[in-house]
């Protein structure tokens, strides 16, 4: 689950996620943001959530958007990277 804002027009959109990655993430929706829209994203699990700064790097028209982070305090950088851990069945450093 995950919520993403447009931080200019301070509109709130429910998504999903996916293709997550230290990098950034694809979010599924019908009505994509606009290229280079500089969004925050919100990505739930069960026990935790991170935040995080993006900008719309690509759309793909009643599908969906590319986000690149551009801005993740250390705290949720590290559940960013638990995450991926958990989901490539590796174990923690």
């Amino acid at each position: 689950m995950a919520e993403i804002v447009d931080e200019k027009e301070q509109a709130r959109t429910a998504s999903r996620v996916s293709e997550l990655s230290l990098h950034g993430c694809y979010m599924e929706m019908p009505n994509p943001f606009p290229q280079g829209t500089n969004v925050l994203i919100e990505i739930y699990t069960e026990t935790e959530f991170l935040e995080a700064h993006a900008t719309v790097a690509y759309l793909e028209p009643k599908q969906g958007m590319g986000l690149t982070f551009s801005e993740m305090p250390a705290h949720f950088a590290s559940v960013l990277k638990k995450w991926l851990v958990r989901a490539n069945g590796l174990k923690p450093h």
